[in-house]
């Protein structure tokens, strides 16, 4: 005898049925909906950038930097020792509204160079309030409120080794910056390039020793991920000091990309 379905029951599967195609139409809309990438071309041409901004990217080479690090719409970034903070700009323009870019200044600096950090940090709150987290602290007490997709830094590794700081300084940071970023996340680097044979060159010629650089921070638990060659400069013998007018804006440059594993 055939089983009979009653009601209840039917009226049951019918909701259950609906429930289904509801949670497949929501998954197709979930899996169709993607946040539009945004190109390096579209970063660069970004509006908000100050005409300063502008002016400096064939020196700064922002779109190489963009290239290399290929950043994705909603990431979170932090511009660490940012500076003017041309590159934090435009981690702006690539994240995107989704994204979070956090600009961090140390107090070691700010004490000395006010005008360059601190007053930095100001500017880029007011410029950009929803999408730039202004951060300061001194440097063992480095941290950020969420997981980050990359780190990146400019021409400030050297000053880790500056004889004025602890000489285990760069050591702590890079751990830090392990510490912070998602498995899989990114750490990228730029700075001048000093000979290996210059005596105390991040103060003599605020410089570094590249290979110097990579083995510190591979030793810290990153792999090597890539490198652009977009700041080479065979010209520069590496003996000036940057900031001197026949060299400044001219310097060899290394850019390096790191890798967390996971």
């Amino acid at each position: 005898m055939p089983h009979k379905t009653t009601r209840p029951a039917m009226r049951f599967l019918a909701r259950l049925t609906l429930a289904g195609s509801a949670l497949g139409l929501a998954a197709c809309a979930t899996a169709n909906s993607t946040v539009p990438t945004v190109s390096t071309e579209q970063a660069m041409a970004d509006q908000r950038r100050p005409a300063e901004d502008v002016a400096l990217d064939a020196q700064r080479r922002g779109d190489a930097v963009l290239e290399l690090a290929d950043i994705q719409p909603g990431w979170k970034v932090a511009d660490i020792m940012q500076g003017a903070g041309y590159f934090t700009r435009l981690f702006v323009a690539k994240a995107g509204p989704s994204g979070k870019v956090y600009a961090w200044s140390p107090d070691e600096f700010m004490r000395t160079k006010p005008a360059l950090y601190g007053d930095s940090l100001d500017i880029l709150s007011k410029a950009y309030p929803q999408e730039i987290v202004t951060l300061r602290s001194a440097f063992s007490d480095l941290a950020f409120p969420e997981p980050l997709d990359m780190v990146f830094t400019s021409q400030n590794y050297h000053d880790l080794h500056q004889r004025k700081f602890p000489p285990e300084l760069a050591d702590q940071m890079n751990a830090k910056v392990l510490n912070a970023l998602k498995p899989g996340g990114i750490y990228v680097v730029i700075d001048h390039v000093a000979n290996p044979d210059t005596a105390n060159a991040p103060d003599t010629v605020h410089r570094i020793d590249p290979a110097v650089l990579r083995s510190e921070i591979e030793a810290a638990g990153f792999r090597f991920d890539g490198e652009h060659d977009a700041l080479r400069k065979p010209a520069d013998d590496h003996t000036v000091m940057v900031m001197r007018p026949e060299i400044r804006g001219r310097t060899d440059q290394v850019i390096y990309k790191f890798r967390k594993p996971g």
